[in-house]
């Protein structure tokens, strides 16, 4: 399955627990594929950056160079205008529109008010794991206890 992780879903999976890092590790074992513009890894980039100062433990490099070597890159045209209260989201579905991808995760508001745009569903973190990787654990139990720490080391 292909999904465009919005920037708090994927700084909340590297920094934390939770359904983010469900998320992050799923890409990271291959069951998932995280599609994303030069423009979404420059704000995972800061953003990462920028909270590294509050947690110099973790590693955030190295999740941004998993992205840089295993995410779907694609050079996404501008939407025609904006969709989202906050222009800034834009970004996340013009490439979702021009990667045809059906599904964008994020916990943001802005964001999750214009699900349904050009097909696309804006969907909580919590809700995609439930309904789309809960049946991948089932069919593959034990491939999903590892921890944040864990991964930090692997």
């Amino acid at each position: 399955m292909r999904i465009i992780l919005d920037t708090n879903v994927f700084i909340s999976g590297v920094f934390f627990s939770g359904p983010p890092y469900e998320i992050l590790n799923a890409w990271r074992l291959g069951q998932v594929q995280i599609v994303l513009s030069q423009e979404i890894l420059q704000e995972y980039e800061r953003v990462g950056e920028e909270l590294r100062a509050q947690f110099p433990e973790v590693d955030v490099r190295r999740w941004v160079d998993l992205a840089l070597t295993c995410g779907e890159f694609l050079a996404c045209p501008s939407l025609p205008e904006s969709v989202c209260r906050d222009p800034d989201d834009d970004k996340f579905l013009a490439c979702a529109a021009a990667a045809k991808v059906k599904h964008i995760v994020s916990g943001d508001k802005d964001l999750l008010s214009v699900s349904g745009y050009c097909g696309i569903e804006v969907i909580k973190p919590r809700e995609f794991v439930n309904r789309s990787l809960r049946r991948k654990r089932q069919r593959y139990p034990g491939a999903w206890v590892l921890t944040p720490a864990a991964a930090a080391g692997a």
